[in-house]
């Protein structure tokens, strides 16, 4: 293993929004675990040169994740725009040694039979498509571009029938940075007894730094905690959208209990606004598996507070 952090270049099409945004989440992720990752949404500027980035990254990084989407796959074996670019660089590379692993095929919204372009073909792939699989899968790639096995051979034993079995590799310890989805909108399920309750929406001025304390299976509690500057219950409201003016509410307290279905307004130092809508509330003390919050949020870009458009 070395000790210099593994670089690692994110060959995706930009298929939609929300698959950009699953791209952004994976990569922002490996970074917090230890992997510089080369992206084109925080590494090119505009009047950037595109193929000249593409060529840099592709040749400088240590490993390759391919994102193989029905998209990418007919892009690359039709030959058209970045990804045909990008597959004539590796396909280069390729060539000159065929037993390279530095490309690993990342399987995510694909209903191909052959889920990976030709010039892939041949190699092993992850499958992230499974979302009730996708902890096990992240484990699975974080071990990899580390280098550490994460089912590493067993030592050959003297006796057969007297060998015992391997020991378990551990299961992987997140901390704080499992709690942070940086896009600018999106829905968050995750257990508030974990992080001292707090959530991270948002990133760089745009971040929010929620906070959250059980009460009921109807109602939960909003907290202010650092990095905010005051929040307020969007009383009457019941779309994110039907809030014109988000200075219109009461933000003299630093805790709201907030109902089911009801909306939290956010502001950081910033100057800029977030809005939360509680979805759904789960206590591990009413016999639930874990106690969960699930909210969708929206952040206002233009410190205008309001969320209509």
């Amino acid at each position: 293993m070395s000790d210099q952090p593994p670089r690692v270049f994110v060959s995706y099409s930009h298929d939609t929004d929300a698959h950009k945004h699953w791209v952004l989440t994976l990569a922002s992720r490996l970074v917090a675990n230890g992997v510089d990752v080369i992206l084109d949404q925080w590494d090119l500027t505009l009047g950037s040169d595109l193929p000249r980035f593409m060529e840099l990254g592709l040749t400088g990084a240590d490993r390759v994740l391919a994102i193989c989407t029905d998209p990418y796959v007919a892009k690359a074996n039709g030959g058209r725009g970045g990804v045909a670019y990008e597959k004539m660089i590796l396909s280069g590379q390729l060539m000159r040694d065929v037993s390279a692993d530095r490309i690993i095929p990342v399987v995510i919204n694909n209903t191909h039979p052959m889920p990976l372009p030709t010039f892939l073909s041949t190699r092993l792939y992850i499958d992230f498509s499974d979302e009730t699989k996708y902890e096990a899968r992240y484990a699975e790639l974080i071990h990899e571009l580390h280098g550490e096995k994460i089912k590493p051979r067993p030592p050959l034993g003297k006796n057969p029938f007297r060998v015992s079995p391997p020991p378990l590799s551990p299961v992987l310890s997140f901390g704080p940075e499992r709690y942070v989805m940086p896009g600018i909108r999106g829905t968050v399920t995750f257990d508030f007894e974990n992080n001292n309750g707090r959530f991270v929406v948002g990133a760089g001025d745009y971040a929010f730094p929620t906070r959250w304390s059980g009460m009921s299976q109807r109602s939960i509690y909003a907290l202010m905690s650092t990095g905010l500057r005051c929040l307020a219950r969007a009383v009457g409201m019941s779309e994110i959208t039907d809030i014109g003016d988000a200075e219109a509410f009461d933000t003299s307290s630093n805790t709201r209990a907030i109902d089911l279905g009801e909306i939290v307004i956010w502001q950081n130092p910033k100057g800029y606004y977030l809005a939360t809508k509680v979805e759904a509330i789960k206590l591990r003390s009413h016999g639930d598996p874990c106690s969960e919050v699930t909210f969708s949020y929206v952040i206002d870009q233009s410190k205008t507070g309001s969320f209509t458009t």
